[in-house]
Parts: structure tokens; C-alpha cells; sequence
């Protein structure tokens, strides 16, 4: 018997692999939360295609998802696994009551999400979140969205999207904040810069670094940390002996979603020397929990409170000195955009809950809170 209780499903390349796991997507992790929160009466099936790595269906949170565990796997193999994607998403039309597909990334999987959806005549977005908005995304011309199907997470990768694409996405919801994952009580900002993310090339911590060898010789007790893991983790402690910033820089690998949180409320500035960022969810959750950022990249037309856009390495580090110098520096919670609303505005998108006003124009985007 067909279940009649309204059913979101959501294809990702990945999701987390059990309940403790909170690094993995920790920004689609507590929208879906917020989505159980807000809508307890739909249910959510998620669709892990590449990780975590192993084909299985589990339960997160009262959530379903479904492992795939196509990572790195023969052109062979992916076919079959794209053919078992199909079928299991014609079992699950043929159990639940579908209210559409949502992508997280507009990538080979939405490629799926997308003829799966108009095969069935449900609903279909892609959310454009980072590196998908690029030129190198080969899967476009073969998936051909429309702007009523795109979904992008900042002004900046709409822009990046239509000029890469020549397709404007017609929606931009980023990501937003649960202050309830935050510390109510006073933090003494004992952390002088913080940084969290993957070491790898594109996050530029090699600059990190650099600017803390220079920020030594006016501040030579300043306190750093580094949060993530990636194949650059030798190249920075290299680094890092190689300017003489051991006793000013730690490395601590990556650490649970909670404990990078706290550390941010701990933290004066959060620095962020990627090259390239879709939006940069930490760099929000950085601003709640009061500390200052830097960053390359302006993720959306208007300006954020206490964000701070440069606009190469030399700039990067004459904020830095002036905020340093700053004995009023103030340390206040910003939150320029709440899970709450996300949840809200993504929902109104599949016609759920039509209450929620969505206005949207080709240059006016859901972002206008």
C-alpha cells in the first residue's frame, strides 16, 4: 500500500555515514534537521551516491538514506549503479507519495534527479553550492536546466553559473544558521585566528601560514588554529616549521562540527584564504559566533556585518593587523541568514506549505530576506 505522508527526496553525492558523524556536509545536515523540525509530518529519503563508503540503507535522525558507494568506481560499475539509482527511485514512487526531487549540486547527479523528475512530472531543483557553478562542469549541456530549476547558494555562484552557462538561476537560498548549535555563555577570545576547512590547494592555508609569519613580527605571541584534514595536511606543517610559526600556529586535524563551533566563539578573527567559494557556511558560523572574517570571495551582492572582503594577500594581512590592533574590537552575534528561513523558502519552492511568499524576477532573487 502506497504511503500517503508527503516525501521529499534528496540526491547528493554523499551524505553523513551514521549519527555521530557531523563533519560530513554539516550545512545540509542542519537544514535537514530544521526541514524534521518545521515539517514533522514529511519525510526525507536521502540518496548518498558516492559516499559513505558502502551500499547500504540506514537511518539518520529518522531520516532514510540510501548508499550507493559509487566513489572511484569502474566506468562499468557506475553504470550499473546509475541503472540500481533508477530503480530504486521508481520503488520508491511506487511506495511513497512524492512531493519532488531536490539536488544538492548540479552535477552528474542531477543529471539523474532531473529526467527522473520530469519522467514522473514532479517537481526538480538543482541547488548550484561551490565548484559546480565553474566552466569545467561538463554535465550541463547534457542536463540543460532552466533558470525555474536552479537554485544557487549565493549571489556570487548565480553569477558564476550564468556566466559560465549562460543560464541565470532563478532562485538564491543560502544556507543558514541554528543558533541553537551555539553556546549560550561569555567566551574570552583566548584564539587569536582561526581557520577550518579542507587542506587542499584550493583553500589556500599556505597563505594562512604566511600571513601568520608575518603578523609574528608585530604580534610574536598571536595564537592561530588550523581545523580540517586533506592531502595538504605535510605541506603545511612543512610550512609551518619553515617559518619558524610553530609555537604561533596548530594544526588540530579535523575535529567534530560542536567542537569547531566553539572554538569560533573563542576566536577574534576568522581567517579564510580560499580561492574560490561558493558561500562558505563556516564563515557565517564564524560571524554568530562573533568573530570577525576575512575572506577573497564576496558571496553576496549586499555587505555582511563584521565581513571583511580583500582583496589579495597584502590586504589580507592590513585587516588582519587592524583588527588586531583594535583593543575595542566588538564580538557580536550576525546573522544575516536563519536555517529557519531556508527551510521555509526551500519548501515554498516545491509548493509545500503555500503560505510561504516566494517573489522571484530575473534579477531578483529568494536571498532578499
Amino acid at each position: 500500500m502506497k504511503d500517503t505522508k508527503p516525501t521529499l527526496i534528496i540526491i547528493s553525492p554523499g551524505f553523513a555515514r551514521n549519527e555521530q558523524d557531523s563533519t560530513c556536509l554539516p550545512a545540509q545536515q542542519v537544514l535537514i534537521k530544521t526541514l524534521n523540525k518545521n515539517y514533522p509530518e514529511l519525510q526525507i529519503i536521502i540518496l548518498a551516491i558516492e559516499f559513505p563508503f558502502h551500499h547500504s540503507t540506514y537511518q539518520w535522525y529518522g531520516n532514510t538514506v540510501i548508499g550507493f558507494n559509487a566513489w572511484k568506481k569502474s566506468k562499468l560499475k557506475k553504470i550499473r549503479i546509475l541503472l540500481d539509482i533508477w530503480r530504486t527511485l521508481k520503488k520508491l514512487q511506487q511506495q511513497h507519495t512524492i512531493i519532488g526531487v531536490l539536488n544538492f549540486w548540479c552535477n552528474y547527479c542531477a543529471l539523474i534527479g532531473k529526467y527522473f523528475a520530469k519522467s514522473h512530472r514532479l517537481i526538480h531543483y538543482s541547488w548550484i553550492l561551490g565548484q559546480d557553478a565553474k566552466k569545467d562542469n561538463r554535465y550541463i549541456r547534457w542536463i540543460k536546466p532552466t533558470p525555474d530549476e536552479l537554485i544557487a547558494l549565493s549571489d556570487f555562484a548565480a553569477a558564476t553559473f550564468y556566466k559560465n552557462h549562460q543560464v541565470l538561476p532563478r532562485y538564491v537560498i543560502p544556507f543558514g544558521i541554528d543558533p541553537s548549535l551555539f553556546s549560550n555563555e561569555d567566551h574570552s577570545r583566548d584564539i587569536d585566528i582561526l581557520g577550518a576547512g579542507s587542506l587542499i590547494p584550493l583553500k589556500q592555508y599556505d597563505i594562512f601560514i604566511r600571513l601568520i609569519g608575518e603578523l609574528t613580527k608585530t604580534f610574536p605571541t598571536i595564537k592561530t588554529i588550523i581545523c580540517g584534514k586533506g592531502p595538504d595536511k605535510e605541506k603545511l606543517q612543512a610550512l609551518i616549521v619553515k617559518s619558524g610559526v610553530e609555537k604561533n600556529v596548530s594544526l588540530l586535524g579535523e575535529r567534530p562540527h560542536e567542537e569547531v563551533l566553539q572554538l569560533m566563539q573563542r576566536t577574534k578573527i576568522f581567517l579564510h584564504p580560499s580561492l574560490y567559494e561558493g558561500f562558505g557556511v563556516v564563515c557565517t558560523e564564524a560571524l554568530y559566533a562573533g568573530a570577525h572574517v576575512i575572506s577573497f570571495c564576496k558571496p553576496m551582492n549586499d555587505a555582511i556585518h563584521n565581513w571583511h572582503i580583500v582583496k589579495n594577500e597584502k590586504d589580507m594581512l592590513q585587516k588582519a593587523v587592524h583588527l588586531l590592533q583594535n583593543d575595542h574590537l566588538e564580538h557580536v552575534a550576525v546573522m544575516p541568514y536563519s536555517t529557519d528561513d531556508c527551510s521555509k523558502k526551500l519548501m515554498a519552492l516545491f509548493n509545500y506549505h503555500t503560505n510561504i511568499i516566494v517573489q522571484s524576477t530575473t534579477t531578483e532573487y529568494v536571498s532578499q530576506y
